[in-house]
């Protein structure tokens, strides 16, 4: 739900543009406001997203109001006097309805202030929730699941990953950049060459410059990664 305030000193109007917001089903009408003073009042103690604001008004006028905001909500102006329009989207305003208007024209402003909410609104974030071990990719025509932790190392081939797991001898391939997988995986992965990443809680030794994932699988280490890798084993190496 979107919270709004209604923001008008004409009674009449702001009794209609009250009873527009409570038939769009998105908006919640949270207080309906003669003066830009009330609304303001409201403001400052309760998280409002948008409002529905007429231009002239006393004491302070629509556009002053929204000026004077620190980190004003969005705004749909509401006003008789069309030479305010462009002035009201210097303000970034959303949209700008011409009394009078009908239910028709204040949804089709509601819808473009959803829209806006919509791209403006902070996007949760499900990359890599730390109670969270699984991935999608996609790969021969499906898309399957995979347990991060299953993942015994990745190796990179052109456009390809091939996601070599711990459950099965045959990898994964699917279409994906090496970058994009590095930047998803948890820390206790680690890129040690060009086309190889490893899960350092798979290593089973390691010997010279390569990385000994178990009897068939020897890795190697690129120069470019050397010095990194080496800082961690240092950080959980126990001999002299």
């Amino acid at each position: 739900m979107i919270k709004v305030l209604a923001i008008d000193d004409e009674p009449l109007a702001l009794q209609q543009l009250a009873a527009y917001i409570k038939k769009v089903t998105f908006l919640e009408l949270v207080a309906a406001c003669q003066s830009a003073t009330e609304a303001k009042e409201i403001l400052n103690r309760e998280a409002i997203d948008a409002i529905f604001c007429d231009i002239n008004m006393p004491d302070l006028n629509g556009m002053d109001f929204v000026k004077s905001l620190a980190a004003p909500p969005l705004v749909v102006f509401t006003t008789a006097y069309s030479e305010y329009a462009v002035e009201g989207f210097k303000v970034n305003a959303v949209d700008y309805l011409l009394k009078p208007f009908g239910l028709d024209d204040f949804r089709r402003a509601a819808n473009r202030l959803q829209e806006r909410c919509e791209r403006t609104a902070p996007q949760q974030d499900y990359s890599l929730a730390s109670n969270d071990d699984t991935i999608f990719v996609k790969t021969d025509y499906k898309v399957v699941k995979l347990a991060i932790s299953d993942i015994r190392y990745i190796e990179g081939m052109s456009e390809y990953l091939k996601i070599h797991l711990e459950s099965q001898p045959k990898p994964v391939v699917t279409l994906l950049a090496m970058k994009k997988m590095e930047e998803y995986l948890p820390p206790y992965f680690m890129r040690i060459h060009r086309s190889y990443i490893i899960n350092l809680k798979k290593i089973q030794e390691v010997n010279k410059n390569r990385v000994i994932m178990d009897a068939d699988t020897y890795l190697p280490v690129g120069d470019n990664y050397k010095d990194a890798f080496n800082e961690y084993l240092n950080t959980k190496f126990l001999g002299k």
